[in-house]
């Protein structure tokens, strides 16, 4: 089964070579894979340092360039680019390690037609993740394992390319940025879910520049995606979920509301049944807390 690592990345010059790196390690035990970059308006050494990987020419590299436009416009450019049977999204300053790519594409030659991928986890520096034995091989949405289990740990997504080339990721109103699971919770929907294996395949370290450290500066560039998003978790089919992770949807919606202007009654408008009473009861002081964390807006 080919594999296609897709890669957005912007002024990485200097991570990169990691990346390229664990690649060539893992081409040793298995050769079928392409890494499709994309390269979103760098002004530092990314395209000269790809040219020449593709000259060494020990890796498949095909490498594209768009304007400045965020990661989740850079891959979904990709998207069309993508000639492999399962797909990988890998960050710039992740690495792969040694072997996983083997696993993955053993892995999903025993992968029942009814399941579109599999959750596979990442190893962070200095942060220990002791994982659910229970769920190992059970196969479940993301929703599920996020808001039913409440797990939160750092995971590596792969998808089959046959049902992730149908969903992209949606950015509102000019916004470079959007939480991947916006995406992901839609292709929840397609059949049973994710395979879970309880196995590290990436390995990465939060990057003082990327979006995980800055998640509140996230919060205020790009409110109106989130509103959406949090609007449709509130929305999702099938609310058997933990009451806190209930709270989180709540407090995160009414939030995005106070970030983006609107008024209580288009809020109430877009939520239903339990959910809305929460946002009725929650709201005020929701908002209160909100002026307190990021000011008046």
């Amino acid at each position: 089964m080919k594999i296609s690592i897709l890669t957005a990345t912007y002024n990485r010059a200097h991570l990169l070579p990691n990346l390229y790196q664990s690649l060539v390690q893992n081409h040793a035990t298995y050769q079928d894979f392409e890494w499709l970059i994309m390269d979103d308006g760098s002004i530092d050494e990314t395209e000269e340092l790809v040219k020449k990987w593709q000259k060494e020419g020990l890796l498949d590299i095909h490498y594209y360039r768009q304007k400045n436009g965020g990661k989740m416009s850079a891959i979904n450019h990709l998207q069309k680019y993508v000639h492999g049977d399962i797909w990988m999204e890998v960050d710039s300053d992740d690495q792969i390690i040694n072997g996983s790519l083997a696993k993955i594409a053993k892995d999903y030659e025993t992968l029942e037609d009814d399941v579109h991928g599999i959750l596979y986890y990442t190893k962070i520096d200095g942060v220990d993740i002791e994982k659910d034995a229970k769920l190992h091989h059970k196969v479940m949405r993301l929703y599920d394992f996020h808001y039913k289990y409440g797990h939160t740990y750092d995971t590596a997504l792969t998808f089959k390319t046959a049902v992730r080339k149908n969903f992209v990721y949606e950015l509102e109103q000019g916004e470079k940025f959007i939480t991947e699971a916006r995406t992901y919770y839609k292709i929840d929907l397609v059949d049973r879910g994710l395979l879970i294996c309880n196995k590290d395949i990436i390995h990465a370290r939060y990057e003082e520049d990327g979006y995980s450290k800055n998640i509140r500066e996230q919060f205020k560039k790009y409110p109106y995606g989130y509103l959406k998003y949090f609007q449709e978790l509130l929305n999702y089919p099938d609310q058997d979920i933990l009451f806190r992770k209930r709270l989180y949807m709540i407090k995160h919606y009414i939030l995005f509301g106070y970030l983006t202007h609107t008024t209580f009654e288009e809020m109430m408008n877009k939520v239903h049944g339990f959910n809305k009473f929460l946002v009725i009861l929650l709201y005020l002081p929701g908002k209160c807390k909100s002026r307190l964390q990021f000011g008046r807006r």
